[in-house]
This record gives structure tokens, sequence and C-alpha cells, in this order.
């Protein structure tokens, strides 16, 4: 998912302070990114996230990749429980 989203040539985001809802918005891509984990420290690193751009292609693009940093930390959390025998 993470690859689809560059391939779309999405934005990464990057957190932003201004009003209360764009500092929401732009956390929440931020924190979704960070989650994506090594790929997203390698891809700021080797410039391969453009700055923003338009279009619809590039909006999703940048869903999908905090769409694959959320399922990282989905997977996490299921892991955990499997751990813990709290899952049946």
């Amino acid at each position: 998912m993470y690859l689809l989203g560059l391939m779309m040539r999405a934005r990464c985001s990057s957190p932003k302070s201004e009003d209360l809802l764009t500092t929401v918005i732009y956390y929440g891509g931020f924190l979704g990114n960070v989650m994506s984990g090594i790929l997203y420290f390698s891809d700021e690193m080797a410039g391969l996230c453009p700055s923003d751009m338009a279009g619809h292609v590039h909006d999703y693009g940048t869903k999908f990749l905090v769409g694959a940093g959320l399922l990282n930390v989905l997977g996490m959390v299921d892991a955990y429980e499997i751990a813990t025998r709290q899952k049946d």
C-alpha cells in the first residue's frame, strides 16, 4: 500500500501548526506516515516525496501512505493481543 502511494506521487505529511483543524489534519497525517517506519524515513531522506501537488490521484496516494501506517498500528495491536493471550 505504501509503494502504491509513492507511485501515485503522494505527499509525505510534515507537522504544521496553524489553526486547530489544520494542525489536527497535518499532525494526524504525519503520525500515520511515521507509523510506516523505515520506509517513510528513507523516502524523506531520498527526496521521493514531492511537495503539495494538485490532483485527485496524488490525494488518493497520500491517503494510501497514511493508511499503510495505520495498518501497521493495527498489526502491532493484534500481535500484542495474541502475545498476551487476550485474543481467543
